[in-house]
């Protein structure tokens, strides 16, 4: 499931594509064709991301929501855009780009009443100028489940996944299965801090990078690493292969409905 710096970077790309401009919106595959045929032709306006939710606007006070869930894809091109697969839900087109939506888990219109009731629900997110570190901490320092699951937990803290909270928690030297209520003020903050400018990079590289310069391949002399997800981490998916730190060996384990990856030599606080 994409995490938060790729919902975030789609809503850029949507107004880079779309922003102030009238656009033809259809549905393939027939699913969303009432509400598509009732915002054909009008101008798209804005969009919005919060968490793993991607907010578009047209005209209307409406919005369409969107949820990729594990399966939904987002494909941007330049027009003239090839005919639609049955599987498009979505298509917006203009006279310079097109932009396909498949598969996703939510693809509805809602009122902004609605948009408002889905945000009240979220946890802060660390790319919204909104964000509130300090309601989220909150609900960590009351809570005895494991931070780990905490960082999973999108009514805590929206967008991110399991990549993020894995690393994030090395980053930090802190054990995945701490407590939230033992995660202490200073290091929430620091968590917070460090999600904050490892999700912005995530945006505007669309991609995730975890590790500083000196463990990046070219300083240690190891070779890039090579994932589908494309950047260059310390534990995510590194399962027995040793710390790129202190050369032990990463550990895996099913935490949260999702694995979970850590070193246990440089994760004991």
């Amino acid at each position: 499931m994409p995490e938060g710096h790729t919902i975030h970077r789609l809503a850029e790309d949507f107004i880079g594509g779309f922003g102030g401009r009238r656009a033809r919106v259809t549905s393939p595959q027939g699913k969303f064709a009432d509400a598509a045929a009732l915002l054909n032709g009008t101008e798209f306006t804005t969009a919005e991301a919060h968490g793993k939710h991607l907010f578009l606007r047209f005209e209307s006070e409406d919005w369409i929501h969107i949820h990729l869930g594990l399966f939904g894809k987002v494909n941007f091109g330049t027009t003239p855009a090839p005919p639609p697969t049955d599987t498009v839900r979505l298509r917006l087109a203009n006279d310079t780009t097109y932009v396909d939506l498949r598969g996703p888990t939510t693809c509805t219109l809602i009122t902004d009443t609605e948009k408002q009731a889905i945000h009240a629900r979220l946890g802060p997110d660390p790319l919204r100028e909104d964000a509130e570190p300090a309601l989220a901490y909150t609900r960590v320092s009351r809570s005895r489940t494991t931070i780990a699951a905490l960082l999973m937990d999108q009514k805590i803290i929206a967008g991110v996944g399991n990549v993020y909270r894995a690393e994030v928690l090395f980053r930090h030297g802190i054990d995945p299965y701490r407590a939230g209520r033992d995660i202490t003020r200073a290091e929430w903050d620091a968590i917070w801090a460090d999600l904050v400018t490892l999700m912005r990079e995530g945006v505007r590289n669309n991609r995730i990078d975890t590790v500083r310069p000196e463990h990046e391949p070219e300083a240690m002399g190891r070779p890039p690493r090579k994932d589908d997800h494309g950047g260059e981490v310390y534990v995510y998916r590194r399962a027995n292969l040793p710390c790129l730190i202190c050369g032990g060996e990463i550990r895996t384990a099913d935490l949260a409905a999702r694995n979970l990856f850590w070193c246990p030599t440089c994760q004991k606080t």
